[in-house]
């Protein structure tokens, strides 16, 4: 039986989605060892996603804009994080990245490191870095059962259900109900429906999700749609609010680019049902364990699916050719959604209502 960890480092170096669907592994450290200190290092710009999760005891972040600073202040910046990381004494590095500068911090900041054996880093150098490599798994498993793999050098016992946490403090719910306040909100229920991604590809057509919205709102149903602050989702938004009529005694109230993560999960958290596409506020509508409708394109729906069992998806498969997942150029603005017709969304919407 393995020693037991008493501070263990997780990195994750990718999008917020991504490092939200980490969290089971925390989950799954502190439910067998409910002492371990457990710390992530992240992307500066992901860190807010996890800044009220009360399992992980520190944030490390590596900001992507030094590479913009000269070179005296980036090796500043680098040395203070690689001494604040050494300075843990890690008993364990789990990294779920397949970057080379993950690997360095796994090999010479913890007494021992595991991570998977991805096919892009089969190599001699990449088994140096680590103790310990898992085997990775295939698609048809969901990415949070790819990073619990990653924990198979401590001999866990089975039986863990896995849990994607995502956590709300009280102030982050008052600024969220402060913001509705502002535009009219009276504690009325309401559904949320955020159709934007920051790729165009994952997004259904603008006139579908308005003729989906506006039979919301002829049932009786109040909207909140919210929008990162992206202007090309701004836009989309304005664009969808602008052909919605709302009935005599209904309410529209529009948080377009003012709400950080941690709000839109009090948004959501608030909300009756979600709707949206593959997309983070998607992840954090299945960590609240929210019910949903999520929209799917050309993505590995089996690997990037909602983790819950509350969630309804409506696959662009279904209803048409697709795509394959690693074909996709990610800069295309083409909306690859287009097959989902707006019956079959409106369908899952009404089975959700009524659960």
């Amino acid at each position: 039986m393995p020693t037991k960890p008493e501070r263990i480092l997780i990195i994750k170096l990718r999008h917020h989605g991504d490092v939200l669907l980490t969290t089971p592994v925390a989950d799954r450290i502190k439910q067998a060892y409910p002492d371990c200190a457990i710390d992530m290092l992240v992307y500066r710009e992901t860190a807010d996603i996890l800044r009220d999760n009360r399992q992980i005891n520190r944030i490390l972040t590596i900001d992507r804009q030094w590479k913009k600073l000269g070179l005296r202040q980036r090796l500043a910046c680098e040395r203070a994080l690689w001494g604040s990381l050494k300075a843990q004494r890690y008993d364990w590095v789990f990294n779920l990245s397949d970057q080379w500068r993950a690997a360095a911090v796994a090999k010479l900041c913890g007494k021992r490191s595991g991570s998977l054996r991805y096919s892009k880093r089969d190599n001699v150098l990449w088994r140096f870095c680590h103790s310990v490599l898992s085997e990775d798994l295939k698609h048809e498993h969901h990415i949070v059962e790819h990073h619990l793999a990653v924990l198979r050098p401590l001999q866990l016992a089975g039986g863990y259900c896995p849990r994607v946490r995502m956590e709300i403090a009280p102030d982050t719910r008052r600024s969220l109900q402060g913001k509705l306040q502002n535009r009219g909100w009276q504690g009325e229920p309401y559904v949320l429906a955020h159709p934007g991604s920051r790729w165009a590809f994952k997004c259904w057509e603008n006139d579908k999700t308005a003729q989906l919205l506006q039979r919301l709102l002829e049932s009786g149903r109040h909207l909140v749609l919210t929008a990162a602050p992206d202007s090309g989702e701004q836009a989309m938004l304005a664009d969808i609010a602008g052909r919605l009529k709302a009935p005599k005694g209904m309410h529209i109230w529009i948080l377009s680019g003012c709400l950080n993560l941690r709000e839109l999960a009090a948004a959501i958290d608030g909300a009756g049902l979600f709707i949206g596409v593959d997309s983070v506020p998607m992840h954090m509508a299945a960590a609240l364990d929210k019910p949903q409708v999520a929209l799917f394109g050309p993505s590995w729906v089996s690997r990037w699916r909602p983790y819950s069992a509350r969630a309804e998806v409506v696959w662009a498969g279904d209803f048409g050719s697709l795509p394959h997942p690693d074909s996709i150029n990610s800069n295309d603005t083409a909306r690859l959604l287009g097959a989902i017709p707006v019956d079959a969304v409106w369908q899952a919407v009404q089975k959700q209502l009524a659960g």
